[in-house]
């Protein structure tokens, strides 16, 4: 089995945002396309939407208007679902609930030919369980697309414990045909994106929940100091509170409670209490009319050091702000302090400015240490956040603040924690991608192409692992392992083994 042919039906269940994406997308490709749902005058009203999208294309000059008319052509409301007999391709876009999946797939089982492929579009729940009830279940798989399904180019095509091979290949081929960019792998939950992506929210809550900075100042770090296109709490108002939330529960619990997919109670509050989000009109920000966003906090200006002192050399991508503060004419000397083996920067009244390394600045109690967090580019980042000992003074501060500001960037001052924002964040992501890659849930490569495409990341974790080394991202959570028990932050073994792997190699 190939990709299913031009001149072969595609039917879609489901005629919300997604399907009606779906079906687009099947249509623009050259397929016939049935749309059907269970609520009467829903399947025409979603035909008339499609073809209102259509007309905008053509304005757009994506389509031509003969195009458009031949599109329109191929697309008939079904209703009934017997009218989906001719299909070769089923895929349905109904709600999350796996008695309705199931009893849906069980019901085309008796309407549809032995060789046409259903496909599920769910987002968390099993493909397994979902074609569990099939006298066939090998011709079922899973079709995850991303929302708007006609632009965002991801596919992850997932193969429940009972899918054929061919058949797995028939989803991706035809998802490849469509102009889809698919990426293959196993039935586990969050498949990649939801699974890889969870740390970006989670960490964000707990860092809130734990009053180091406020919504929008987490937001700015890790867009203008990591890259990320938005920051988790503008990304979830967006997406619908209840939305992440409910996927967010539903990997913790399909992965028996285990506490690195811990479900955030400030979340849960915010989705009991109806705000969800720009739908909503309020969730971490206020949406209405008239209403502005907050700032994130951002440190006043200061001046600049003269000089400072390097004393080793920096950690990971850090080692590039020696060549950045020379640029900025700050004259950089060698520091000579005995017995410290970690790279950092000696400001003039004495603090060392070190990269966060898992533990607070506070652990080392009597000296005067601030943290600054990861940037995968600092040389690109516009924004750096520090944190400082309790034995640090105001003045301290200032000159770490006005070195980095000499540099270009904002900064922002943030409570002491473990592992700051950028970096504990980046850390668990990096883990949970080796771990999925060293399981078998999807190759480096599909990883990688999946967490670009699916949710927009400024990188791939598997490459992030290769800059960063996996030693020091293993060190960094074991650190942050050591200060929070519960088992949250305990790093994998697979990244335990790549960082021996890398030692070895070295």
């Amino acid at each position: 089995m190939t990709a299913i042919g031009t001149s072969s039906t595609v039917a879609v269940v489901g005629t919300g945002t997604m399907g009606q994406g779906i079906a687009q997308v099947a249509l623009v490709a050259g397929h016939r396309v049935r749309l059907y749902d269970t609520a009467p005058g829903r399947a025409g009203q979603a035909a008339e939407a499609i073809g209102g999208r259509l007309d905008r294309l053509v304005e757009k000059g994506r389509i031509s208007a003969d195009e458009r008319d031949a599109a329109r052509g191929r697309l008939s409301p079904a209703t009934a679902l017997a009218e989906l007999a001719d299909a070769a391709l089923v895929i349905e876009a109904i709600l999350e609930q796996l008695p309705a999946k199931q009893e849906l797939f069980t019901a085309l089982e008796d309407i549809v030919a032995a060789g046409c492929l259903l496909a599920t579009n769910t987002s968390s729940l099993s493909v397994t369980a979902v074609a569990g009830r099939l006298r066939h279940p090998g011709r079922c798989v899973g079709m995850h697309f991303f929302n708007p399904a006609p632009l965002l180019p991801l596919v992850e095509v997932i193969s429940g414990f009972a899918t054929d091979e061919s058949a797995a290949t028939a989803a991706y081929d035809t998802a490849a045909a469509w102009g889809k960019k698919p990426v293959r792998c196993t039935d586990t939950p969050g498949f990649v994106v939801n699974r890889i992506a969870r740390p970006f929210y989670a960490e964000a809550l707990r860092v809130y929940e734990e009053r180091v900075a406020d919504p929008a100042t987490i937001d700015a770090v890790l867009r203008d100091g990591a890259g990320f296109k938005m920051g988790p709490f503008e990304l979830t108002d967006l997406i619908g509170q209840d939305v992440n939330e409910a996927v967010t529960h539903s990997v913790w619990q399909a992965f028996f409670q285990d506490p690195k997919f811990t479900p955030s109670l400030a979340q849960r509050r915010l989705v009991e209490s109806g705000l969800h989000g720009r739908k909503a009109g309020r969730g971490w920000f206020d949406y209405s009319e008239g209403a502005g966003r907050p700032e994130p906090q951002t440190a006043a200006p200061c001046p600049a050091p003269a000089s400072v002192g390097l004393h080793a050399k920096l950690p990971g991508p850090a080692v590039v702000l020696r060549e950045l503060i020379e640029e900025a004419g700050i004259k950089v000397t060698r520091d000579r302090t005995p017995g410290e083996s970690e790279g950092f920067l000696r400001l003039p009244g004495g603090a060392c400015l070190a990269l966060t390394n898992g533990y607070p600045a506070t652990s080392q109690v009597y000296e005067k240490y601030i943290r600054f967090d990861l940037s995968l580019d600092y040389r690109a980042a516009t924004r750096i956040a520090l944190a400082a000992s309790a034995a640090v003074s105001e003045a301290d501060v200032a000159e770490a603040v006005g070195l980095f500001q000499a540099l270009g960037k904002q900064v922002s001052i943030i409570e002491d924690v473990p592992g700051m924002i950028v970096a504990r964040t980046i850390a668990m992501i990096v883990d949970f991608a080796v771990d999925a890659a060293a399981r078998g849930v999807a190759s480096p490569e599909d990883i990688d192409t999946a967490m670009r495409l699916g949710v927009n990341y400024p990188g791939g974790p598997m490459e992030w692992v290769q800059r960063l080394g996996a030693q020091w991202v293993w060190d960094l959570l074991d650190s942050m392992h050591h200060q929070n028990a519960g088992g949250r932050y305990v790093p994998s073994w697979a990244l335990r083994r790549r960082a021996d792997l890398e030692e070895w190699v070295l």
